[in-house]
């Protein structure tokens, strides 16, 4: 077989507001691949099918000085993040061609992996590929695992999610109906208030239109708080907060674009309410519920009983794209780029 060509996203520069396409990162189709001779020296190639865009990806778009708890992308090598691929070759008896597997790949057309254990064999349940990007993996384990550590939640109590219509959200939102919980949902335009009505919500807003503040008074006080999005929103649900109320911190991403955080005005109440704060990494809890997550949630996804949405992008060289809209908020759903078929 002739080469074909192995583009690549690149990361190119490092942003001082929201990242932009062409700028802040650059597709590339220089590189081509031969897939039947290119040495695998005992790994496994692999055709990417799907890759996720979260969040926290900005977070890696800086100078590799500032550590954090994920390592910085590097300027002219291509961004990475969780996808699903296919196996076209193997010279490793742990995955053989054919083989879907999860884990973190390159922004690439074909990858070269050499260690097995750092992907999981996908077993095909009747999903799409990309819902292993989004409900069915990380976002889904992001919820379910903090759900079960954090929220401590009893029948009746008062839940406010934000970002609700997102990945992470609406799963919580879906797992927080199941445990009987009143659930509070905010999201930025009407159409996410209706799906986030159309899983369970009990009220749904839509907080560029809405007043937050006045959406707790009125609906609160709150018990539990999963936070997506920090600042402002923050500061109200601290305010709404009841006594002993958990606060979930999950992302922050109001905060992510801005040379100038929002200082949140009110942390007293952390001590005159008894409230508790927790920070989580969904790594550092992943090996407590990998195992069951994996043989149980994606036939739940299947059946139809976890409800999902995809904001999906075709081509990687529109990789750019997809991580703007989900910094500004324009995707609607998961965000997945669909970088091949099968």
């Amino acid at each position: 077989m002739a080469p074909v060509k192995n583009g690549r996203y690149l990361f190119n520069e490092i942003p001082t507001g929201y990242p932009e396409p062409g700028k802040t990162t650059v597709y590339d189709d220089s590189e081509t691949i031969d897939l039947d001779t290119v040495p695998l020296n005992g790994g496994f190639l692999v055709k990417v099918l799907v890759l996720s865009v979260d969040p926290y990806l900005r977070g890696k778009m800086r100078d590799a000085k500032q550590k954090s708890y994920s390592p910085a992308f590097e300027l002219g090598k291509p961004l990475y993040n969780f996808g699903v691929g296919v196996v076209v070759r193997s010279e490793n008896p742990a995955v053989k061609p054919g083989d879907h597997l999860y884990g973190i790949f390159e922004f690439k057309h074909y990858v070269i992996a050499s260690d097995p254990s750092q992907f999981r064999v996908l077993k095909d349940e009747g999903l799409p590929w990309s819902a292993y990007v989004g409900v069915a993996g990380m976002p889904g384990e992001t919820a379910v695992y903090a759900w079960k550590e954090y929220a401590h939640a009893k029948k009746g109590e008062t839940v406010f999610v934000t970002a609700g219509s997102g990945p992470v959200g609406a799963t919580v939102i879906q797992l927080a109906k199941a445990d009987g919980l009143k659930v509070i949902a905010s999201a930025g335009s009407d159409d996410k208030v209706a799906f986030m009505r159309e899983i369970g919500a009990d009220v749904a807003f839509n907080y560029k239109t809405v007043d937050t503040r006045k959406i707790l008074e009125k609906e609160g006080p709150i018990n539990v708080f999963w936070d997506n999005v920090g600042g402002e929103t923050l500061e109200a649900a601290l305010d709404a907060a009841d006594r002993h109320a958990r606060f979930i911190e999950c992302g922050m991403i109001s905060q992510y674009n801005t040379p100038t955080p929002y200082g949140v005005k009110n942390l007293m109440n952390i001590v005159a309410k008894e409230l508790t704060i927790k920070g989580f990494i969904v790594g550092s809890i992943r090996h407590k519920y990998e195992d069951w997550f994996y043989s149980t949630w994606p036939k739940r996804v299947a059946s139809g009983e976890i409800k999902y949405k995809e904001d999906r992008v075709r081509g990687l060289e529109n990789a750019g794209k997809a991580i703007a809209d989900v910094q500004s908020g324009r995707n609607f759903g998961k965000s997945v780029i669909i970088v091949a078929d099968e």
